[in-house]
């Protein structure tokens, strides 16, 4: 068993997706580390790994600026009780460019580890940028999707 209770888990992940919902909606990613702790370990596999909330929001910020509007949509959750983490599917999506509808979207897997106070410790993203984000991006680039500014640089591009 965790050192917290499920129920604050389950709060502070209410929080977290309400959180990113927000930046996504304003396109103004500055607060998205706001619910993760002072010090969060984030390991982002296609980036690096980011220690400290500053870190994590220079390069939200920066790999999100191309795509400020990007919806996050959760899948699935399962909760590790004995870790007080919570391990969740989402889709990263975009919207069509064009007036069909279609949604440009690719999975994700997140672990979210909770510190207490409604902050998580750490946070790390699991997914395929060369063979998802990059293949359903450039489709979207195809169907008239226009990039808001220039990707970041992947650190094992």
């Amino acid at each position: 068993m965790g050192r917290f209770d499920r129920a604050e888990v389950f709060e502070a992940l209410r929080d977290y997706e309400a959180n990113v919902a927000r930046c996504s909606t304003t396109g103004d990613w500055t607060g998205f580390p706001d619910r993760l702790t002072e010090d969060v370990e984030y390991i982002e596999h296609a980036y690096g790994t980011f220690v400290g909330r500053d870190a994590v929001r220079e390069w939200i910020v920066e790999v999100m600026a191309p795509f400020p509007h990007m919806r996050i949509e959760q899948n699935w959750v399962a909760y590790d009780e004995a870790n007080d983490a919570v391990v969740f599917e989402v889709d990263n999506i975009l919207d069509d460019p064009g007036a069909g509808g279609a949604e440009f979207a690719f999975p994700n897997i997140t672990r979210l580890v909770y510190g207490g106070d409604g902050l998580f410790k750490s946070q790390e993203d699991i997914y395929n940028p060369a063979r998802d984000a990059g293949r359903v991006i450039g489709a979207w680039v195809r169907a008239g999707g226009k990039l808001a500014a220039r990707p970041a640089v992947m650190k094992w591009a």
